[in-house]
């Protein structure tokens, strides 16, 4: 029998540090001048993995083979606790598609502990879908298997991809039905239940420190925020006014990073509510996410913002900001009510979005973008090309590399370009296309590498796989036939993105015809 962590590498920094709920029935009510109530997962019928990363596992110092034990399921299907767990679930708030929805909390995610890694850092492990909590409000709890393999995948998909990100260690099916109204249309059906075991150095989010602020419990702010900053800013210095300013000021910069890395990739979130918005910068709570395929600004996989579209593709960047300033509005009893150091927070997101951004879609095309340059142009120009001839954005920007090295500016579309549209493009849109690529390629000339070292760098940040929708649906699908052999082919696949790997090229296509309007594939909702 392989042995499970040590009960001493588990911790309770949270527990301990910060007050607690006195009542621990798992009944929804009003848990007020609390950080966390104290809740047990729910048994589940038949817990089975489905799916764990070996990865994870490692870093995490998980002995090998762990996951071949029975008791591991059991413990990931919320079934049993190891020697040293106790867990809990937070108590937070949000703005809600802009609009404050009061308390929020954890109501399917229970933290089962605070586990100390090899290199001394701490993880959180955190069910997803364990059942019942003080936060569930009409909820039951649960998850069901569509959503949990989507996370899983994405989660660890992000991680390869370098996007600073939440991670997943398990899936496990549940052996449970759950009932869910995919689409909030009155067709309410049983589906098959899953958990996911989310792994985060802390899973704090921008509507913990919203709700005691908006109760007026300044008390209970300082606590958490002084705890904030011990444990995961401690560079900031001894918590204090200026440390506040400081730590706002940072959150605001980590989230610009994160969001300029995004919009690099491709990657919509769909539901940038506050309560999903990570103090630490990681990309968290993956619902009705989606990557683009055909270019498109305006695109957001959630159904339920289909009409608003609040955060569509090109508004994730002032969505970010706009969560900030709730953030900062949050903070300023802490800071003497200075309306300045918000200011200075969200003129901090402002300059980091526009740097990174900047930079990261310069390494995209090979180049060094310079002030001197007219590089701003070039960029836009070629936003405006890609969204009005609808291309697939992951397999343009990667099939540059094989032109940045021709001997010659291109002369015609090539080849690889026009196959990655999902229309014919017209002589227009073929003669667009042509000037940019001309004026793009004599620009490389200008950067100081050989081409066939830019084409290099190209394919190291240009990925040749991500997790389409489509792809995910299928692993779906085959996971409710009995078969989770997709998912593990696409864990291994994303794993390597920026790699050929010739023998998975199927998994490298743009969306298929089939997909255009399959549900789970070009729309989404928040119901899981």
């Amino acid at each position: 029998m392989v042995q499970p962590p040590p009960a001493e590498r588990f911790h309770r920094r949270f527990l301990d540090e910060l007050p607690g709920d006195p009542a621990t029935a798992a009944a929804p009510r009003a848990v007020v001048g609390a950080a966390w109530s104290r809740v047990q997962p729910t048994p589940v019928a038949a817990p089975h993995l489905l799916a764990f990363s070996h990865r994870l596992a490692a870093e995490l110092g998980l002995a090998g083979g762990l996951e071949l034990d029975p008791s591991t399921a059991a413990v990931l299907g919320g079934n049993a606790l190891w020697p040293g767990m106790d867990p809990y679930a937070a108590n937070y708030g949000g703005h809600q598609f802009g609009h404050w929805a009061g308390q929020l909390g954890d109501g399917r995610a229970i933290v089962l502990g605070e586990l100390r890694r090899p290199d001394g850092a701490i993880a959180e492990l955190q069910l997803k879908g364990a059942g019942p909590t003080a936060y569930s409000r009409r909820g039951d709890g649960r998850a069901v298997l569509r959503s949990s393999i989507r996370e899983f995948l994405c989660s660890e998909a992000m991680h390869a991809l370098g996007v600073p990100t939440t991670r997943a260690l398990s899936l496990v099916a549940t052996g449970d039905q759950v009932v869910r109204d995919m689409f909030y249309d009155g067709n309410a059906r049983p589906e098959p239940g899953a958990i996911v075991c989310r792994v985060a150095p802390s899973f704090l989010r921008f509507g913990n420190y919203e709700l005691p602020s908006a109760r007026g419990d300044v008390a209970l702010l300082r606590t958490l925020v002084d705890f904030t900053l011990r444990h995961h800013f401690p560079e900031l210095g001894t918590p204090a006014r200026d440390a506040y300013a400081a730590l706002l000021r940072a959150v605001a910069e980590r989230t610009a990073r994160l969001i300029a890395h995004w919009q690099a990739i491709g990657f919509v979130h769909g539901v940038m509510n506050t309560d999903n918005l990570s103090m630490l910068g990681l990309t968290i709570d993956y619902g009705p996410y989606g990557w683009i395929d055909d270019f498109d600004l305006g695109w957001t996989p959630n159904t339920t913002d289909a009409a608003q579209r609040r955060y569509a593709f090109g508004n994730q960047p002032t969505i970010g900001l706009w969560n900030v300033m709730r953030l900062g509005e949050a903070l300023l009893p802490l800071v003497d009510g200075a309306e300045s150091v918000v200011e200075e927070a969200l003129a901090a997101y402002d300059a980091t979005y526009s740097g990174e951004a900047t930079r990261r879609f310069a390494a995209k095309l090979g180049l060094t973008f310079s002030a001197g340059e007219d590089d701003g142009a070039l960029l836009r120009d070629l936003f405006t090309w890609l969204q009005k001839t609808g291309i697939d954005m992951t397999l343009f920007f990667r099939s540059l590399s094989r032109v940045v090295v021709a001997a010659a500016a291109p002369s015609t579309l090539p080849e690889a370009i026009v196959a990655a549209c999902y229309r014919e493009p017209d002589a227009d849109d073929r003669a667009a296309g042509v000037s940019w690529l001309q004026r793009w390629w004599r620009r490389t000339r200008r950067e100081s590498r050989p081409a066939a070292e830019l084409a290099v760098a190209m394919d190291r940040v240009n990925p040749r796989f991500v997790l389409r929708n489509w792809l995910a649906q299928e692993a779906i699908d085959a996971a409710h036939g009995g078969s989770a052999e997709k998912v593990a082919r696409l864990l291994e696949v994303m794993a390597r993105p920026f790699d050929e790997q010739p023998q998975h090229a199927d998994l490298a296509a743009k969306r298929p015809d089939w997909a255009r309007d399959k549900p789970g594939c070009s729309a989404l909702s928040c119901s899981s």
